[in-house]
């Protein structure tokens, strides 16, 4: 009986000692202790670093300890350690890994929550001064998950930099956004994190306040820009470009926004001027070559179904020679080869729906002498086509638009050889396949 007794007391004792050691309070204080004993001696204490990491994130589960401003200071100071072990670890070996995906943000949120709920001054204090330490990690860790593309986790990074910024100025303490260059390109970085990550009303918000602060990077009103054309807020858009461009006449990528809201809107005309400036910045940039030399295709054709004869030629000749340029600064692009190919073969379609349009019973000299004579016409456009087709099926021979022109004018020759191999090769791409090489080389 005596031992049944003793042995429910040291059940009970036994109990209770656990309980006391999962008092959340307790493992708080227990957390800073064992973070104590680490930094007293980190080469024979590697463990308690551990220790002090899994004790405070238990005791925080904890309500009360929740409202305890201390307990996130210790956080704070426990994943603030951590880092800095990590980071000396890389100053021996660079490829060395930090243990945590971004102990630097779990770090500056605790701090940042000791911060908000501290009463006492030491309590404010030792938040800044951790919050000071961690700024520059909180940059160069979302610069390093900007890179990889992690752009969510990059935002987050970069928004607590700015956040902090806001603390230490409050308590005059040094930031390293201190210098209004540093702490722009901050705010620029943060929005676009946001952008990529899909986060627009965000990337709205910190766009908004470089453009409200009159800044002096093109690149914000362009982010701006995007932002607002992806909300689908066309008119606060193209307010935007539009005061951007007028700010920044010779910034190439707002000089291209503006293309392309031009390119949407079918403004062929007012797409000229701004294509030849950008051609001037970027004379190497062939995509500029070929989208003017298309909008002068497009015009072509308009005045050619106006029948503008005059100005459908000059329309054309401008196109070709766009093309042209296009061809001499890379020869082997597809899309100049191709185009310049299209604007002939189109050419000599609009003058075949012309010949079939020529009455069909009038025999006289005077029709005879016309019909041969557009008929030659033709004949001699889709053989001025067809090397440039040619060309473009050896540079890619899965191209439908191009496959289908082969075939069409190899019909019109009777090769029907030639029109049903390349009929063969468009039903291939059609059915979702791939021809394995080209029937011309380059």
């Amino acid at each position: 009986m005596k031992k049944s007794f003793l042995s429910l007391c040291c059940f009970l004792l036994t109990v209770s000692f656990a309980q006391a050691q999962d008092d959340p309070g307790k493992l708080a204080k227990q957390a800073g202790r064992a973070l104590t004993s680490y930094n007293i001696d980190p080469s024979n204490n590697g463990s308690k670093l551990e220790e002090a990491k899994s004790k405070i994130d238990q005791a925080l589960n904890d309500a009360e300890v929740q409202a305890n401003p201390a307990s996130w200071i210790t956080k704070g100071e426990i994943y603030n350690t951590i880092l800095q072990r990590d980071m000396a670890r890389r100053m021996i070996d660079t490829s060395a890994r930090l243990s945590g995906d971004n102990d630097a943000l779990v770090a500056y949120n605790a701090f940042a929550k000791g911060y908000e709920l501290a009463t006492k001054s030491y309590q404010k204090s030792d938040a800044v001064k951790g919050i000071g330490e961690l700024q520059g990690h909180l940059i160069n860790i979302g610069v390093s998950k900007y890179e990889g593309g992690s752009f969510e986790k990059a935002f987050l990074s970069f928004e607590a930099a700015l956040k902090s910024h806001k603390i230490l100025s409050e308590n005059n303490s040094r930031s390293l956004l201190d210098e209004p260059e540093q702490y722009n390109n901050q705010l620029y970085i943060t929005a676009l994190a946001a952008q990529l990550a899909d986060k627009m009303d965000l990337a709205e918000k910190y766009f908004k306040q470089s453009y409200d602060a009159n800044t002096d990077k093109p690149a914000v009103y362009e982010g701006l820009y995007n932002v607002y054309m992806g909300k689908g807020d066309t008119a606060a858009a193209e307010k935007v470009l539009s005061e951007g461009r007028a700010k920044f006449q010779n910034d190439p990528g707002l000089l291209f926004a503006e293309i392309n809201a031009y390119l949407q809107k079918g403004k062929l005309e007012d797409l000229i001027s701004r294509l030849e400036q950008a051609i001037k910045q970027e004379p190497t940039n062939v995509s500029l070559w070929v989208t003017l030399g298309s909008v002068y295709d497009n015009l072509h054709q308009r005045e050619m179904k106006a029948n503008n004869e005059e100005k459908a030629a000059e329309y054309f000749e401008k196109a070709k020679s766009n093309y042209e340029e296009a061809q001499k600064v890379d020869p082997k692009n597809v899309d100049a080869v191709y185009s310049l190919g299209a604007l002939i073969f189109n050419k000599a379609a609009v003058r075949t729906q012309e010949l079939n349009a020529l009455p069909q019973d009038d025999f006289s000299p005077a029709a005879l002498k016309k019909y041969e004579k557009l008929r030659d016409e033709i004949i001699a456009l889709f053989n001025q086509a067809l090397p440039y087709f040619q060309k473009a099926e050896s540079l890619n021979p899965n191209d439908l638009n191009t496959l289908i022109a082969l075939s069409e004018i190899y019909a019109r020759e009777d090769d029907l050889e030639k029109a049903n191999e390349f009929k063969k090769r468009m039903e291939v791409v059609k059915d979702g396949g791939q021809n394995a090489s080209s029937y011309f080389k380059n």
